[in-house]
């Protein structure tokens, strides 16, 4: 069976589009392929795979979608700095990495490998002893180690209750193991993703616990570097807030876009669970000119 198509517009329906997801490829909890069968099973028919700084699992999430008839856009989830914020950018890839993006996932690589080691010098002086092979216990594997894998640490070790107040208290914006001097600037990965062929989505711009009138400077600044889309909705929250962001993105023009940030199973968030957009005029990503093709070409393709 081809997959269903997704919706020409935001009409307050639940969502079978999850745009941003993560696997064992970064800081997620699943294999690609086993973060697939969950979208099927959650009834998400279109997704996008967005690892942290990496595309290493989209060749196996491409081969179980096109096996599960899951419509799939390769990404990734870039991690940047704006005005002292650290800011992450997902790239939607129909085409996958080429062009200046190749050699800029290469350095995100190399700029976790060396905020890896600092992360750990912080938090070993608030008493997390061998921080950095604490984190890679936690990780289970060689890839390139992130926050997340820090606050595991910091709850095993009995420093923290919970992976929420080890970002509260010593990883989130602002705190010691908050690194972002090895990030690019916003306006370069945007570049990156632009030279790509892809589609620059701003990541969940309501996290970040700006003013509106400092959300709308980052929009500004994101939308002037070539920037086409930011996450109108990303987990829960009130519609109120979601109809305001939509005006926000309307004004600039920008396409708006859903995702779960899924990392794993057993929590608040699963694939495809997050508020519905209120009905708005903002366009839905997946309607944008360098997508629409591929999404096109899933609906039409049958399914195992």
């Amino acid at each position: 069976m081809p997959m269903t198509a997704p919706p020409a517009r935001f009409e307050g329906e639940p969502h079978s589009v999850d745009l941003h997801m993560h696997s064992t490829a970064s800081d997620g909890a699943l294999p690609p392929a086993e973060v697939v069968a969950l979208c099927r099973a959650k009834g998400v028919t279109l997704m996008a795979l967005t690892d942290h700084d990496t595309m290493a699992g989209i060749e196996e999430a491409q081969a179980a979608a096109c096996e599960q008839g899951i419509g799939l856009i390769p990404g990734t989830e870039l991690s940047t700095q704006w005005r002292g914020i650290n800011i992450h950018v997902v790239g939607l890839l129909p085409e996958g990495p080429r062009g200046d993006l190749v050699a800029g996932l290469a350095a995100q690589a190399e700029a976790r490998e060396q905020r890896s080691h600092r992360i750990a010098e912080r938090l070993e002086k608030i008493g997390l002893d061998d921080a950095l092979a604490r984190a890679r216990e936690q990780a289970g594997s060689e890839r390139p180690l992130g926050r997340p894998d820090f606050a595991r640490a910091l709850v095993a070790a009995g420093l923290v209750p919970d992976i929420g107040t080890a970002f509260k208290k010593h990883l989130g914006n602002g705190k010691a193991g908050d690194i972002k001097a090895h990030w690019p600037f916003l306006a370069t990965a945007v570049a990156w993703i632009l030279d790509a062929g892809g589609v620059a989505v701003l990541a969940h711009p309501l996290r970040h616990g700006l003013t509106r009138r400092k959300r709308g400077l980052l929009l500004d600044d994101f939308a002037a570097a070539g920037g086409q889309a930011a996450e109108l909705v990303s987990g829960f929250q009130n519609p109120d807030v979601t109809r305001d962001l939509a005006r926000q993105l309307q004004e600039r023009e920008l396409f708006g876009s859903v995702g779960s940030d899924f990392h794993f199973p057993g929590g608040h968030l699963a694939p495809g669970s997050m508020s519905p957009v209120p009905r708005t005029a903002t366009p839905p990503v997946w309607t944008h000119p360098r997508l629409a093709g591929l999404v096109a070409t899933a609906a039409a393709s049958p399914g195992a």
